[in-house]
C-alpha cells in the first residue's frame, strides 16, 4: 500500500497551540503521531511525506524517530526540513529527497509537492495534487477561500486535517472523486 502525510512537525512544541493539536507535551505528541503511523503503515508499503516532518531538531532526533517509523520513506522536502543539512543526519533514512514528485498510479498521475498549488501537471487531464504546508488553517474564512480554488483534486495530506494518521492512496484517489 502506498501512504501519504505532512507536516508531523516532530519535536515542534510551539505547533501543539498554532494548530490546536491535542496533545499535552511534544513527547505525547511524537510518541502519538508515530503509534497512528505505525497503525497503519507496514515495512512492506511505501510513504511520501510532503515536508515538514521535524521542526527544529536536529539530525540526531530526526535519526531516532525514523528509525521508528515503518515503511519505505520518501520525502518531498518542505520549508522546514533543516535536519536535511545536519551532518548527523542518515540520509539512507530515506530512499530519495526531492523538492517535487510526480508518481504514476494505476494510470493515475499524483503530484507531490510541499505547498499548494493552483495548476499542476495533468491538471487538464485530471491529475491530482497531494500538498501540505497549510495545516489547519482551511478553518480561517479567507484560507478556506483561498484553498477552495484547488478544486476537488487537491488533497491536503497533512495529519492536522487527517486525525494525525496518514492518508492511503485509495482514501486519496476516493477523495478526488468527489
Amino acid at each position: 500500500m502506498i501512504y501519504f502525510t505532512s507536516d508531523t512537525h516532530f519535536c515542534h512544541s510551539n505547533i501543539i497551540n498554532l494548530c490546536d493539536r491535542p496533545f499535552e507535551s511534544v513527547r505525547h505528541m511524537n510518541d502519538s503521531l508515530i503509534h497512528n503511523w505505525n497503525a497503519l503503515v507496514t515495512e512492506r508499503d511505501e510513504i511520501y511525506i510532503l515536508g515538514d516532518f521535524l521542526f527544529r531538531g536536529t539530525g540526531q532526533d530526526a535519526n531516532q524517530i525514523l528509525r521508528r517509523l515503518n515503511g519505505k520513506k520518501y520525502l518531498v522536502r518542505g520549508n522546514h526540513d533543516k535536519f536535511l543539512d545536519d551532518p548527523e543526519f542518515d540520509a539512507s533514512a530515506f530512499e530519495w529527497v526531492k523538492d517535487y514528485y510526480e508518481l504514476d498510479y494505476q494510470k493515475q498521475k499524483i503530484v507531490m509537492f510541499h505547498y499548494p498549488i493552483l495548476e499542476w501537471q495533468g491538471y487538464f487531464r485530471d491529475a491530482i495534487h497531494l500538498y501540505g504546508h497549510v495545516h489547519n488553517s482551511g478553518k480561517d474564512p479567507e484560507q478556506r477561500k483561498r484553498l477552495s480554488a484547488l478544486g476537488p483534486r487537491a488533497v491536503n495530506v497533512g495529519v492536522d486535517v487527517n486525525r494525525f494518521f496518514p492518508i492511503s492512496v485509495n482514501a486519496v484517489l476516493k477523495q478526488a472523486q468527489k
